[in-house]
């Protein structure tokens, strides 16, 4: 009887921890909600620098619609195509999990979206909270067709930092005086680089030192004592930035919906595609302040050196005597566009906040080397090599210049056992080593065309350095990999030294991002674990290097089981 009696203890424990169990994961059900949009993508005339465009934009706006969720919440997204161009959206930084039919890239996931058609993206948000952003990923139409993606904590769980009195997302931009899509036609047809864009913008405005602009200029009230959060995200096409507020520190607390260790600056550098939230304090005398932001530009290339406000407003700001006109913002100091000392700097203090479970057991170990390059032509008079000495302009990871197919996106060739899309053949190592940062042959200046992938076994855990090059010119290429977040374990300048380097690797609280620069003529090293099937795009986010073909694709595999395996594709997936 005894016995009998201590065995029902534990049953009716057992029993009742079961049922607290259902309850909450009832309870948190509830809490998540279902967000659905119609984003009806169509051409709008859009005013600056003194001149209309017909601008592709969503819903009528630019920058697009912010959309605010928390953790848990599903999207539901119809993308509507009434623009002249085929188009896909990307949600920057989700992590899609088993679902890269949502993810976005053209022909890498889904063919695009035909003019006249649609196509609902829908994803859950899965242990991720934090800013992140959505853009279109096809040709330069994210040059206008981007906007913020906000997600909130589940209810009743806090910040990790005193709750700020408002939030403010910062859209950092790229804004060029005709078509975009122009822009890169004629870059393609000459083999020569793009024209740089004609002004920066913040919020879609390029703000007061721009001709036509100040009216329009954002501004951003403020009371004086209170703490505000500062979403900002870099949808420049591009350029990294420099950014910052004229006489406010700026607390940095999270990067890539990751939260960080806290940590105080003047000024931040964000390359394009990352995100920084940083908290700022309206301590200083009332006053108009200038948040400001111009180019970091590591290659020896032309760049856009202008420079991009928004007014910080204190409300009890005094105005001006003349005809109460406000007074005019004090300027920030911001550092030279070539100051690599200070961007490095930033960039390592970025750590996570406690401890995390970085892989240390690697079982692929992958040195990517990564930039531009040169294709000889037959005819360096031609119209089609206008690059240096009547070349085409080109880069490469690994000397694969990465060609995205046509006739079938990469996942769907994948998932339908259709031959000749793609072969899964891409060089772990270089095909030559050679002194990366240092006076490289002409000899290895053309790299091979191709669309091949990497293939990885679900589960396994991945290193990979990406190793910069002075190929052309060396150049900070902001690395983005979808359907991942990843840890930055390390980072250099020069040539990586596989003996020395690693053992000073930070495998203790490494930052957690889904873009990360490679230091110009220098490596970072990045470890993950291919945790998520399907084929994921991993490129460098600045656009002009895409079509040249600076990318790749990891193709992981499935694993055992439903939650291991990639979900079928949604009936409404477009055709090529």
């Amino acid at each position: 009887m005894e016995c009998h009696k201590l065995s029902a203890k534990p049953c009716s424990s057992y029993l009742f921890f079961v049922i607290l169990l259902i309850f909450a994961s009832l309870a948190s059900f509830a809490d998540a909600a279902v967000h659905y949009h119609d984003f009806v993508i169509e051409a709008k005339p859009v005013k600056r620098l003194c001149r209309t465009h017909s601008t592709i934009t969503v819903n009528g706006q630019f920058p697009g619609p912010t959309l605010e969720v928390r953790d848990g919440d599903t999207l539901v997204i119809k993308a509507i195509n009434r623009a002249r161009y085929n188009i896909t959206l990307h949600w920057h930084g989700i992590r899609q999990l088993r679902n890269p039919w949502a993810d976005g890239p053209e022909y890498v996931t889904q063919c695009p979206i035909q003019p006249g058609r649609s196509y609902t993206y829908q994803f859950t948000i899965q242990n991720q909270e934090g800013t992140l952003w959505w853009h279109a990923h096809s040709r330069w139409l994210r040059a206008t067709v981007y906007g913020a993606l906000i997600i909130y904590p589940k209810l009743g769980s806090p910040y990790p930092f005193p709750m700020p009195k408002k939030e403010i997302p910062i859209l950092l931009g790229e804004w060029w005086d005709r078509d975009p899509m122009d822009v890169l036609r004629l870059a393609l047809f000459t083999g020569a680089a793009p024209n740089v864009s004609d002004a920066f913008t913040i919020n879609g405005q390029p703000g007061d030192l721009y001709r036509c602009s100040s009216k329009e200029t954002a501004i951003f009230p403020v009371e004086a004592g209170e703490t505000i959060l500062l979403r900002i995200i870099n949808s420049a096409m591009n350029q990294e930035l420099f950014f910052g507020v004229a006489n406010h520190k700026l607390t940095v607390v999270a990067v890539d919906a990751a939260y960080t260790k806290p940590f105080t600056t003047n000024v931040i550098m964000i390359a394009p595609g990352q995100t920084t939230n940083v908290l700022l304090t309206a301590d200083q005398p009332s006053a108009r302040y200038y948040m400001a932001a111009h180019a970091y530009n590591t290659a020896n290339a032309p760049f856009d050196n202008t420079t991009t406000t928004a007014i910080l407003e204190y409300k009890s700001a005094p105005c001006s005597a003349k005809k109460g006109q406000p007074v005019k913002p004090i300027f920030p100091q911001l550092p030279g566009f070539n100051d690599t000392a200070t961007a490095t700097a930033f960039t390592a203090q970025i750590k996570s906040p406690s401890q995390v479970k970085v892989p240390i057991e690697i079982d692929e170990s992958l040195f990517f080397t990564v930039g531009l390059g040169l294709i000889n032509c037959s005819n360096p008079n031609s119209p089609r090599c206008q690059g240096p000495n009547g070349t085409r302009f080109a880069a490469s990871i690994n000397n694969v210049s990465f060609v995205l197919p046509r006739r079938n996106s990469l996942m769907q060739a994948y998932y339908q056992g259709q031959p000749g899309i793609f072969t899964a053949d891409f060089p772990p190592v270089p095909p030559i080593p050679f002194d990366y940062t240092g006076n490289v042959s002409r000899g290895l200046w053309q790299p091979v065309k191709g669309t091949k992938l990497f293939k990885l076994k679900f589960g396994s855990t991945v290193q990979i350095v990406f190793q910069d090059t002075s190929i052309v010119t060396v150049e900070d290429h902001p690395m983005h990999l979808h359907g991942y977040q990843f840890y930055v374990v390390g980072s250099g300048f020069g040539n990586f030294d596989p003996r020395n380097d690693p053992a000073k690797f930070n495998l203790i609280d490494p930052p957690q991002r889904n873009t990360i620069g490679t230091p110009p003529g220098g490596w970072v090293a990045i470890r993950f674990v291919a945790d998520n099937p399907g084929i994921w795009l991993l490129h460098c986010h600045i656009d002009t290097h895409l079509p040249w073909g600076l990318a790749t694709a990891f193709l992981v595999e499935n694993g055992v089981g439903k939650l291991q395996t990639v979900q079928p594709p949604p009936l409404d997936l477009p055709p090529c």
